[in-house]
């Protein structure tokens, strides 16, 4: 099944376009977003997690005016990483990449100001369809720097909607709660604070 899903921001002028690839047990994804916030920025990516929703690969590149940065993540699938960061020009961000040692043992990449990632943990788990919650470790990878940092979160299923479900995020790194509501594919919705689906 494939699906084309177009978000909005909410907390700041962005939007973001993606294509998803539903396989028997994974997902592949391929998306564009274009954002002001912090600078003016068009960010394109690529996630691959087609065993389980487990993240194999996430490759992103971003640029802006006299700038661009790549970052490359593959994992085993176990949780062991590996990344291959670049940037050209200096826009004032900090560099790319990041210590891997301390997001060993995470299974999902989790890639900042896009809706797109919250699916792989949520439909692993079923939380989009039934009750349960699940803690979990992210490779958290800050946009547009491109930073990768942990991030421990939490998901849990408050309620079943018409069109799917809404679940609770708790995520530590920016002290952040929010009620999330994804389609029966597992698909965000709304995320507060962040961004809305438009056009269905």
């Amino acid at each position: 099944m494939e699906r084309l899903i177009v978000w909005k921001g909410v907390d700041a002028w962005r939007a973001e376009v993606c294509r998803f690839w539903f396989g028997e047990s994974g997902i592949q994804a391929e998306g564009t977003q274009i954002g002001v916030t912090p600078l003016p920025y068009r960010m394109d990516y690529r996630l691959d997690a087609p065993d389980n929703y487990v993240t194999r690969r996430l490759q992103v590149e971003v640029a802006g005016e006299g700038w661009k940065r790549r970052l490359v993540l593959a994992s085993d699938g176990n949780g062991a990483w590996q990344s291959d960061a670049s940037a050209e020009g200096d826009p004032g961000l900090p560099p790319p990449g990041g210590e891997l040692k301390h997001v060993a043992g995470a299974l999902d990449c989790d890639l900042g100001l896009c809706p797109a990632t919250n699916l792989m943990p949520v439909v692993r788990h079923g939380l989009h369809r039934q009750p349960g919650a699940e803690d979990f470790l992210m490779a958290w990878v800050s946009v547009p720097d491109l930073g990768v940092h942990p991030s421990r979160q939490r998901y849990e299923h408050v309620r079943l909607t018409q069109s799917g479900a809404v679940v609770r995020y708790v995520g530590e790194h920016r002290d952040f709660v929010g009620d999330l509501e994804f389609d029966r594919d597992g698909v965000v919705v709304f995320y507060p604070d962040l961004a809305r689906r438009v056009g269905g």
